[in-house]
Formats: structure tokens, sequence, C-alpha cells
């Protein structure tokens, strides 16, 4: 009777197990999209945004770009995400000004099917980009532009 009720148990629980869809951005709190983050293509050759997908919204990163005022040219600078979310397949972030420079972006991720996760381009985020910009005389100008950053592969690592 023992074994019976094993046996029984077991074609209840394994069709349940592979029945499951997985979790999907913003769902389950513990869900950790591990294909999606990573680095992606920024605005210019060398530079580029590292987006990490944190359990339940939270979104994580930075932007590694090269300067453009005359102080910083050509040097590399690190904008932190100050905010940084992200439900189903949108995705915002807000960067901390370094240089009076900091930016917005709203978009949605998408994933390449005909390619394997973690492959270059799998990922690929599409959107608006606002770039800010602060004056000496505390003047804030922004620039908007629509944006694809595509994903770089995973076994790649930061320069």
């Amino acid at each position: 009777m023992r074994r019976t009720l094993s046996v029984l148990s077991l074609f209840l629980v394994v069709p349940m197990l592979f029945a499951q869809e997985p979790s999907k951005p913003g769902g389950d709190s513990a869900y950790h999209p591990e294909p999606l983050s990573g680095m992606y293509s920024f605005l210019k050759e060398g530079e580029f945004v590292q987006i990490d997908f944190e359990e339940g919204s939270r979104l994580t990163g930075f932007i590694s770009r090269y300067g453009d005022l005359d102080s910083d040219r050509g040097a590399f600078l690190d904008l932190t995400f100050s905010k940084g979310e992200y439900s189903g397949d949108k995705l915002s972030f807000t960067t901390k000004s370094v240089h009076g420079v900091w930016f917005e972006f709203k978009g949605r991720v998408s994933t390449d099917k005909t390619k394997q996760p973690g492959a270059e381009g799998y990922a690929t985020i599409h959107g608006t980009l606002i770039e800010y910009n602060e004056d000496k005389d505390k003047k804030t100008s922004a620039k908007s532009t629509e944006v694809t950053f595509k994903s770089f592969p995973h076994d790649m690592t930061a320069p």
C-alpha cells in the first residue's frame, strides 16, 4: 500500500514540475533573469552600459563612457544608476551626475530567439535615452535620442 502511494504521488508531482512556466521579470520576486543581466553597447564604440536585474523589480548598473567636456575629453567616466526598475519587459533607470552630465532611460528589453542566452546580441534594449547637461551657471539642457543597446557575450569581461 505504501509503495502504491509513493508511485501515485510521483505521477501527480512530476508532471506539475514540468508544467510550471518560468517566472518573468517583475513576477516572482526571486526571479533573476541571468541571460539579460550583463554588458550592453552604449552610444560610441568602446562605451557600454552594465545592467543587472535584481530580485523583485530592482535594476542596478552603470554607464561607462568617454567624457566629452574640455576637462574630461577622452577620459573614461562611470555613471552609476541612482534609480532603476523593471516590470515585465519594461525597464527604466537614471544615473548619478558626473561632471554635470547624467542620463535617464525608459524602454523595453527583448531577446532574439535564434540565439543562445549569453550570446552576443541575444538581448536588445530599445527606448528613449535623455542626456542632461548642467553648465557652469547651473542651467540644464536635455537631449532625447531613440537608442538600441545590444548585449555583449557573457564570457566577455569589462575593460
